[in-house]
């Protein structure tokens, strides 16, 4: 399939998102570690044809993912990724990829976690070349020394000499990232829910009752995976457990098609980490954070749904016994079974009565108000373009 035929198919709407904010280059990148790994962050220089960086993929103006559909295209202008681009935002607060004393697989980057570190998953993209196409890190560390700011600054925060020693000089490239995606205002808490936990606003009714079903033990199965703290009222809850979860997830068909080739006829998650081989793992994925999520569409590992209220649909359709619940709204079909059967979270998925809309609306605003304060204004600029929409 041509790129050209997979482009429109995968909704992309390039023109329609802004252009990833830029970084400041009167900034003094040896004031501080984070100062240089923003400044590598927006770098486009370390992909192959420099034309890509973090920043194209993760962008800030965007929660830190790619606005422009359900996969991200490649620095070379025809490779296209088979997943999603995860927000990175609120990602320093995952806990290193492990399994827990019940032997429950947790944490890590990436869907899979086969990054156990921020600083592991900002080596990844550089190296891929499906991403950003570079050949090797000493390709990556030739291209930092043709900038005399950066040998400067990493003499200066690391060692003289450092990028003289390849992997000694990508390592440090990844610590730099990595400060700088652990900056505060990245993983801010200060939406309006957290607002609301502190008593400075107040929910709406159909945000609080939203609120009263996500925390309920009894009719929904939204806290099963999506809260850690012990209080519904903890002011720095995740809204992620950082499990692994097989929530049958239909294949995103284009995705796959383009992809077969080199990457085969099944995502099998977290079975593709190199430290899993158990094959009841087989099409799980890590449990994302809520945070940011009603502005951080398309949905699901693969990108398979557009709206937050189909995802909400998608989760009521293990309780609902009608036909019309069982309908992808985004389709007007059937939604799609599984990618990978047998291994399905059932009783976290059947967990709760069947939800009627009301209560289903209720649920996509009280997810709304996860929003952080700087990206409130797209709350507004995407309901309008979903009003529009035929």
């Amino acid at each position: 399939m041509r790129i050209s035929a997979v482009i429109p198919m995968l909704a992309f709407a390039t023109a329609l998102c802004p252009a990833p904010a830029t970084h400041a280059d009167d900034t003094d990148l040896s004031a501080s570690l984070d100062a240089l790994g923003e400044a590598l962050f927006f770098d486009t220089n370390l992909s192959w044809n420099r034309t890509q960086s973090c920043a194209t993929c993760h962008d800030p103006e965007r929660a830190f993912t790619d606005p422009r559909g359900a996969a991200s295209l490649g620095d070379d202008g025809e490779s296209w990724g088979d997943r999603n681009a995860p927000t990175v935002s609120y990602a320093a607060l995952t806990p290193g990829f492990h399994r827990s004393e019940d032997g429950v697989w947790l944490g890590g980057q990436f869907w899979d976690g086969r990054a156990s570190e921020l600083e592991d998953q900002a080596g990844g993209p550089p190296l891929n070349p499906v991403e950003m196409g570079m050949p090797d890190e000493a390709a990556v560390v030739a291209r930092l020394k043709e900038n005399a700011d950066y040998i400067a600054a990493f003499e200066s925060l690391f060692a003289p000499g450092i990028l003289d020693d390849d992997a000694a000089g990508y390592r440090a490239m990844t610590e730099a990232i990595a400060a700088f995606e652990r900056r505060p205002e990245i993983s801010p808490f200060d939406s309006k829910y957290d607002r609301f936990l502190r008593g400075e606003v107040e929910l709406t009714k159909d945000e609080e009752l939203g609120r009263l079903l996500f925390f309920s033990q009894q009719f929904t199965n939204c806290n099963q995976c999506h809260q850690l703290k012990t209080s519904a009222i903890d002011p720095a809850e995740p809204f992620t457990n950082y499990e692994y979860h097989n929530i049958g997830t239909p294949e995103n068909l284009v995705l796959r098609e383009y992809n077969v080739a080199s990457l085969g006829d099944q995502d099998t998650g977290l079975l593709l980490n190199p430290e899993v081989e158990d094959a009841a793992q087989a099409g799980k994925f890590r449990v994302p954070t809520l945070r940011n999520i009603a502005v951080t569409g398309p949905y699901m590992h693969n990108g398979v749904f557009e709206d937050l209220r189909t995802v909400v649909l998608f989760y009521n359709k293990y309780n609902s016994k009608s036909d019309a619940r069982q309908i992808n709204p985004e389709t007007g079909e059937p939604f799609g079974a599984p990618e990978v059967d047998g291994t399905l979270s059932m009783s976290e998925l059947t967990h709760g009565p069947a939800l009627d809309d009301r209560r289903i609306d209720a649920l996509v605003a009280f997810m709304e108000t996860l929003t952080d304060a700087r990206y409130e204004h797209l709350l507004e600029r995407d309901q309008d373009e979903a009003a529009v929409k035929p």
